[in-house]
């Protein structure tokens, strides 16, 4: 039974304290980027059987939704197995190694903190240039103020699908679930855009990132608010803008967390955004108490660093106990 609990949590440790530690690497073959370079030739081989009609382009996106899913989640199936296979102690590596690279907590942390060094520096462009790198709005014409927003915003909302969900579906379903999600939230970013290209053909990963993502980001949002007194920001706002503003955004999750940090922090995030040239009409969240400034990405940077700690925390509890209830059974 120690054996059991032991390959239960310690991929979830190790993979946790690595990205914390180490973050993400800029490596050809991470294997996000191997999703991504799958997705993008699934996406060229099926258009090439599509027309135009919005019948094919929805149907050419549930087939790239479906190849992009089974081969991602078959691939890890495959390798945890024939780890298990070779030994515990190779499967808890492999686990571990797979985990940790689906993991962006220290990622999201260092880029974002780019930004605060260039804002504190007084370095606009520079600051411009590092949040374009984060954000999918355009930053030409941002000031100060703008850029932090933008800054805060992504930490925020990405805390949820960038930290959380992959630890909820790691604690469900390891390493195959975690990365199935991890290819739905990168099918997503690629084809899950409302314009001409992708209205059609990218709202099947579109649903299915909105359904993936209902748990984590309310999850989220719940671990954040606990964040927020244990960071000594306000928590009982948190809550306050969290219950009022959370649905203000066109994702059914998007505003969760941003409503908590938002909240937390006194500030207005959100409103109106210019994308590819275009704007585009949002609702703000939270309320206007005082003007944004660089510090607050490091404040925004405190409260996902302790809202994934807790998660963590409580997923590892959770696994071990599942672990020895099912170890005690077997």
């Amino acid at each position: 039974m120690f054996i059991f609990i032991l390959t239960a949590v310690l991929p979830f440790i190790i993979g946790y304290l690595a990205d914390l530690l180490i973050g993400d690497p800029q490596w050809r073959y991470h294997p996000i980027r191997l999703i991504g370079s799958m997705i993008a030739a699934f996406e060229r081989s099926i258009r090439r059987r599509c027309d135009d009609s919005e019948r094919s382009l929805k149907k050419g996106g549930a087939a790239l939704v479906i190849a992009v899913c089974f081969c991602s989640a078959a691939a890890a199936a495959a390798a945890v197995c024939l780890a298990y296979a070779i030994s515990p102690v190779v499967y808890i590596i492999s686990e571990s190694v797979i985990f940790y690279f689906m993991l962006s907590a220290r990622s999201l942390c260092t880029e974002s903190m780019k930004v605060c060094k260039e804002l504190k520096k007084g370095d606009i462009e520079g600051a411009r240039k590092a949040v374009s790198m984060i954000v999918g709005r355009d930053t030409a014409a941002l000031d100060s103020a703008g850029i932090a927003r933008a800054a805060v915003e992504t930490v925020a909302e990405n805390a949820s699908d960038g930290v959380t969900a992959p630890m909820l579906y790691m604690l469900i379903g390891g390493a195959p679930l975690c990365v199935l999600y991890k290819a739905v939230n990168t099918m997503d970013s690629m084809v899950g855009y409302k314009n001409d290209r992708y209205l059609y053909f990218g709202r099947a990963a579109a649903r299915l990132d909105d359904a993936a993502n209902f748990l984590p980001a309310r999850i989220s949002a719940a671990f954040m608010i606990v964040a927020a007194y244990i960071t000594g920001n306000d928590g009982r706002r948190a809550a306050e803008i969290y219950r009022r503003d959370r649905y203000k955004h066109a994702s059914p999750n998007s505003a969760h967390t941003e409503a908590v940090c938002a909240g937390a922090l006194g500030l207005r995030l959100a409103g109106d955004a210019y994308y590819f040239g275009r704007l585009y009409k949002k609702e703000y969240i939270g309320d206007d108490i005082r003007g944004i400034e660089p510090e607050d990405i490091v404040r925004a940077n405190r409260l996902m660093l302790v809202m994934s700690t807790l998660c963590a925390a409580a997923a590892v509890i959770l696994r071990g106990a599942a672990a020895a209830v099912i170890g005690g059974i077997l």
